[in-house]
This record gives C-alpha cells, structure tokens and sequence, in this order.
C-alpha cells in the first residue's frame, strides 16, 4: 500500500478522520497476513515508510506506525504519506545457552 491520506478534509471532524486512517492501515496488515506463506517463511513482514509526504518519508518499525501518526496529527499536518509493503519473513534461531525473557519467574524471587 502506497497511499496518501487527508487528515483535514473539509466537513469532517480530525478524531474521526484518524481513526478512519488508523482503521485502515491496520485492516491491510490483518488482510496482508491472511494470505498464504511462501515455501520456507514463517510470517510476514512489512517494510514501512512513513511522512508527510512521499519525499520526506522515514523508514519506521511496523509497530511504530500508529504512534507516527499520531505525531504528526500533534503537530498539525495536514496530510500523510504510508508505504506498506508485505515481505515473507524467516525467524532467526537463538543463540545457544541464551533464555527468553520470559524464563525468569518473578516468584522465584519471593520464596
């Protein structure tokens, strides 16, 4: 997805405008996700660019997306460009002897 959007359009009020457009971005990704894997992958990624316009777009993490926005409404633009685009990802393997951080119990602590 390679879309502009307008944040200010005329007879419309913002607050509904933004989550029309956060709505949006987030309904792609769940229809991206949907389809099918390619031999090898385990999920899908994106890579997003984000601004307000296409020239001054950054690189930003997918889960930084809706944050973005929201900085940028803050500071009064009136239009946004997103870039999405769906890429098969592969997990990378653990090093060996490291735990996830989820391996510590906090109530090991406490007895």
């Amino acid at each position: 997805m390679r879309k502009f959007f307008e944040l200010r359009p005329e007879g419309k009020h913002p607050d509904r405008v933004l989550e029309a457009v956060k709505h949006e971005i987030r309904k792609y990704m769940k229809r991206e996700r949907r389809r099918d894997l390619p031999e090898g992958a385990h999920f899908w990624d994106f890579d997003c660019r984000f601004g307000a316009d296409k020239d001054s777009a950054q690189t930003v993490h997918p889960a930084e997306l809706i944050g973005a926005l929201d900085a940028l409404v803050k500071e009064g633009a009136v239009q946004c460009y997103v870039e999405l685009l769906a890429k098969p990802g592969v997990r990378q393997p653990r090093a060996p002897g490291s735990a996830p951080d989820h391996a510590t119990d906090p109530g090991d602590e406490a007895a």
